[in-house]
């Protein structure tokens, strides 16, 4: 068995634990939590779900195993088909997409019946053309003409398409972009102008909505944001929901599928299902499930100390960033440190395409292990020798 496991699963081993650990912790929180989801769509069927989670699990294996078997200089080359591919898709997703809780962000696929979010693939697309411009461009990285530009405007075009659904997402990218940026030594001042760049949209953003009357999601960012900081009896339903969860979770949980408030809390299958985690587990659970996210960012960082090549240095920080920084944020907003945002928690929250583009960017980073495996193994060959 260990032979077979070395021979066909290749990269950092650690990584594939936490992915084993995160899926099988989701499939026993998403099987509790989409109990009453079960009963008003499904006639009580409470198989339904978990069948269909587990399925999209499996295929996010799939998507991953292939993924980590190529070599990751593959994604170099389709870094600006990816981008060109992905930018067309938030154009159609923000004027024709599927709109649900008052946002278009996704496109319904016809024949799987699956939601698709097309920002999950311009933020990766995203990620690695980022990678694939530092790489090429660290000769002259400081030119503001040659280096920078060309590598901003795709950055203000993604987030300014995903901005007006989705402020959440897009800020996640943003800040993505800005810590690759920084690691692959583009000017101070160039960031700063980044950051002002993406104020400025903001403000003008909300300018355009307020005079053209599309003000919708201005007025619930705004709402949240209000409910957040009040902290009083008017914050939201979902907050105090949330509350409630943990609080009587305690240390240890009320134990698996023991949850009371997947009944009351909106959404506890996907944006609150960490509340549910540790209702169910408690402190405990909540902990192991943040030192999971933690201990991938590490195996991240050990990567990154490996590898002497600057495209598998800049993709490994830029998918691994992102992941562990959106579930920063969603438990952040759980235990009501954010306002309510919306993203979903990498690998356990039941999703559909969302967790395929997970899958691709943790297949990615086992990728760039797997390169730096072989040249160790090289190194201490020709050692040995």
């Amino acid at each position: 068995m260990k032979a077979f496991i070395e021979r066909y699963f290749k990269g950092d081993k650690y990584i594939w634990g936490i992915v084993l650990f995160l899926s099988f912790a989701s499939l026993l929180a998403v099987y509790s939590s989409t109990g009453t989801l079960a009963y008003k769509y499904q006639g009580g069927n409470t198989e339904y779900y978990i069948l269909k989670h587990f399925a999209i699990i499996l295929m996010g294996f799939g998507i991953m195993y292939a993924a980590h078997r190529a070599r990751y200089t593959f994604y170099s080359g389709i870094s600006l088909i990816a981008i060109v591919i992905a930018v067309p898709l938030l154009i159609i997703t923000l004027f024709a997409g599927t709109n649900l809780n008052e946002a278009s962000r996704w496109i319904t696929l016809p024949v799987l019946n699956l939601s698709f979010q097309t920002s999950d693939l311009a933020k990766v697309a995203l990620i690695l053309f980022l990678a694939r411009s530092l790489s090429h461009k660290q000769d002259n990285i400081k030119d503001f003409k040659s280096a920078f530009l060309p590598m901003i405007i795709p950055v203000i075009l993604i987030c300014g398409l995903i901005l007006p659904s989705n402020f959440s997402t897009a800020a996640v990218i943003f800040m993505t972009a800005v810590v690759l940026m920084f690691i692959g030594r583009v000017s101070s001042k160039y960031i700063l102008m980044l950051f002002a760049t993406g104020f400025a949209g903001l403000a003008l953003f909300i300018g355009i909505a307020y005079l053209t009357k599309y003000d919708g999601r201005i007025k619930t960012w705004q709402n949240r944001i209000e409910n957040h900081i009040s902290g009083d009896e008017k914050e939201s339903y979902q907050t105090q929901q949330a509350k409630i969860a943990i609080a009587t979770g305690g240390i240890i949980g009320k134990g698996p599928g023991s949850s009371t408030q997947r009944n009351f809390l909106p959404h506890p299958y996907s944006d609150f299902i960490y509340a549910i985690i540790i209702e169910e587990y408690g402190l405990a659970g909540g902990l192991l499930v943040l030192f999971m996210y933690l201990a991938l960012f590490y195996r991240v960082i050990m990567i990154v100390r490996k590898t002497s090549r600057a495209f598998a240095t800049f993709i490994a920080i830029g998918c691994g960033f992102s992941l562990v920084f959106q579930a920063l944020i969603n438990m952040a907003v759980a235990v009501s440190l954010f306002p309510v945002t919306g993203q979903p928690l990498p690998m356990l929250s039941m999703g559909g395409t969302s967790i395929w583009f997970t899958s691709l960017a943790i297949g990615i980073l086992l990728s760039v292990s797997r390169e730096t495996e072989k040249t160790e193994g090289g190194e201490v060959a020709t050692v040995a020798t």
